[in-house]
């Protein structure tokens, strides 16, 4: 399965130390210089000892098509636009970005998007953690990552958690 990811999952997941939850789910995540950049200028964020660039499941992966990626940037950052633009060439199965206009810019060139949420209740599903609960409220604590009361309560009611 190609899974290509934008800068917010990787970023937030590893501020609550559940970075384990990408490669146990999807084996491998590929990343746009663009994101890796941003992941590395973000080392204060992360923990202690997480490089982006040992872990060996997270691969960079070059655009190559620029000139879409210049399109897109009218709308979106960097690191969006190229993670679009990697997914498409790439034909990826799923790209996970959490920023709306992103995932709407996505879901209109065709791609299976899904965030940080979803991967979320996608290892609860799996069996990798018996609660989501506890991991949003880390999110929106510790991570700084904002979950408006809706959307948290509408996760947890379809994970059977309200």
């Amino acid at each position: 399965m190609i899974v290509v990811s934008d800068t917010s999952p990787v970023l937030n997941l590893a501020r609550i130390g559940r970075l384990d939850l990408l490669p146990s789910l999807y084996h491998q995540i590929l990343i746009p210089s663009a994101v890796y950049e941003e992941l590395t200028r973000s080392k204060s964020d992360l923990p202690p000892g997480m490089d982006p660039a040992s872990q060996p499941w997270l691969m960079v992966a070059t655009v190559n098509d620029q000139k879409r990626v210049q399109e897109l940037r009218e709308h979106l950052d960097l690191g969006e636009a190229e993670a679009i633009v990697l997914a498409i060439e790439l034909r990826a199965e799923l790209l996970l970005v959490d920023e709306r206009r992103g995932r709407r810019v996505a879901s209109a060139a065709g791609l299976a998007v899904t965030g940080l949420l979803g991967v979320i209740a996608t290892a609860k599903r799996a069996g990798l953690v018996d609660l989501a609960k506890p991991l949003l409220d880390e999110l929106i604590q510790s991570a700084r990552f904002w979950i408006g009361p809706d959307l948290y309560a509408e996760v947890l009611s379809e994970l059977g958690e309200s």
